[in-house]
């Protein structure tokens, strides 16, 4: 996708999402986060800070499995999902990762 084809549709997420969520447009932190909530699969409950970041990371290591940057190792005795990473990820600018894990969002959400 290009980028202005990319800020469409990721602007039409945040839009749709933002509808179920109190009208406020989430940032890419909030969508990672709901992600990883997804990805773990327990439903909605509350999280403590630590267990919100490695929800984030889950998130990020979902999306960037889809460009064969991680792999899904298993579940923890908690059932919490483990990653490993099976190739580096390029060195992108901020730009590029931002544009690069939006597109990934848009993605996922599209395949949900």
């Amino acid at each position: 996708m290009k980028p202005a084809e990319i800020n469409s549709k990721w602007n039409a997420l945040q839009d749709r999402i933002a509808l179920e969520f109190d009208n406020e447009k989430p940032d890419l932190k909030v969508i990672l986060f709901l992600i990883g909530v997804q990805e773990l699969g327990k439903g909605p409950r509350k999280f403590s800070k630590r267990q919100k970041e490695e929800l984030m990371h889950i998130a990020n290591c979902r999306l960037f499995s889809e460009l064969g940057f991680y792999e899904l190792e298993g579940l923890d005795q908690d059932g919490w999902p483990h990653w490993k990473l099976v190739k580096p990820i390029p060195a992108y600018t901020l730009l590029e990762q931002e544009m690069v894990l939006k597109s990934l969002v848009v993605t996922y959400f599209d395949n949900l």
